[in-house]
C-alpha cells in the first residue's frame, strides 16, 4: 500500500537571505562567490554569501537605513518581518565575506575581530550594532529574487536574493570553518566551470547565473536588480520529478511540474 505525503510531512521552509556582491571586472562584471565546506548541508559547492535569518536579525529595525518597514514588507511580498531579511543579508554577507554594508568609516573597531566573535558565537550581531548605533545601508540591498526548496526535500529554504555593489575601499575574502575557498568570476565563467564539471553549483545558483550572465556591464546589472521588484518577482519552487528513470528538477510551467495539465 502506498503512503501518502501530508503536509505535516513537509519540513517547513526556513526564512533565509543570499547576497550577490559585484563589482566592475575587466571585461564583464564580476562576481564574489564561496565554497561551503563538504560536510555542510550544501555540500562543497559554490554560492554566494548568505544564510537563515536569526532572532537577532528583528533587534536591529531601527538600525536599517533607507528602508522603513512598511516599505521592506511592500518590496518583499510579506505581511511581516521584511526588514529581517535585510538584516540578515547583512549579517551573513560580513560574517561570511567581511564586507559591512555599513558605515564603517564612522567605526572605532576591528572589523576582522569583530567578524571571528560573530562567526564563533561570543559576540552578538544586535550588541555589535546598537553599541555603534551601527547604520545598516539596506537600501543598497536590490531583492531581485526568490527561491524555496521543493517540499520533498528534509532541509527546505525560502530564500530572499539580493545583488549589492561592494562598497568603495573594502575587500571580500571568505571566512574559515564553514567556508573553504572563494573567489571573483564573471557570471558566464563560473557557469562554464560548472558544465566543465571543474565546481558544483546548486539549480537556484545556475539559474541566478544565468540571469546574471545575460547584462553585460555593471551598470546594466545593477539596473536590472534595482528594477526588478517593479517588474514583479517571481516565487520559485522547483519540483523534483522522474523522467526516463531518472530524477530532473523543473519549474511552474515546464512539462512535468506537479499539478500542471498537459
Amino acid at each position: 500500500m502506498r503512503s501518502c505525503r501530508t503536509l505535516s510531512d513537509i519540513a517547513p521552509a526556513r526564512p533565509s537571505s543570499t547576497v550577490v556582491v559585484v563589482r566592475r571586472g575587466t571585461v564583464e562584471p564580476e562576481l564574489f562567490m564561496v565554497q561551503r565546506h563538504a560536510k555542510s548541508s550544501f555540500g562543497a559547492a559554490y554560492a554566494f554569501p548568505g544564510g537563515v535569518i536569526d532572532d537577532d536579525d528583528a533587534a536591529v529595525h531601527e538600525f536599517c537605513s533607507g528602508l522603513s518597514t512598511i516599505q521592506a514588507n511592500k518590496r518583499l511580498g510579506v505581511k511581516k518581518g521584511g526588514l529581517d531579511y535585510f538584516s540578515a543579508a547583512i549579517r551573513e554577507l560580513f560574517e561570511e565575506s567581511g564586507v559591512l554594508l555599513a558605515n564603517v568609516s564612522d567605526l572605532d573597531e576591528d572589523l576582522c575581530a569583530v567578524r571571528d566573535s560573530l562567526n564563533d558565537g561570543s559576540e552578538r550581531w544586535s550588541d555589535f550594532v546598537t553599541r555603534n548605533r551601527l547604520k545598516l545601508h539596506c537600501d543598497q540591498l536590490h531583492y531581485f529574487s526568490h527561491w524555496v526548496t521543493p517540499p520533498s526535500q528534509p532541509k527546505r529554504y525560502s530564500t530572499r536574493f539580493f545583488l549589492a555593489e561592494l562598497p568603495k575601499g573594502q575587500v571580500a575574502e571568505h571566512c574559515g570553518g564553514e567556508l573553504t575557498d572563494s573567489c571573483w568570476i564573471t557570471a558566464h565563467d563560473m557557469l562554464e566551470a560548472g558544465r566543465a564539471g571543474t565546481v558544483e553549483l546548486h539549480f537556484p545558483t545556475i539559474k541566478t547565473l544565468e540571469s546574471i550572465a545575460r547584462h553585460k556591464t555593471l551598470d546594466a546589472l545593477v539596473e536590472w536588480a534595482r528594477s526588478s521588484v517593479e517588474w514583479g518577482v517571481t516565487s520559485m519552487v522547483p519540483a523534483i520529478i522522474m523522467r526516463d528513470g531518472k530524477p530532473e528538477i523543473v519549474l511552474p510551467g515546464e512539462k512535468g511540474y506537479p499539478g500542471l495539465r498537459t
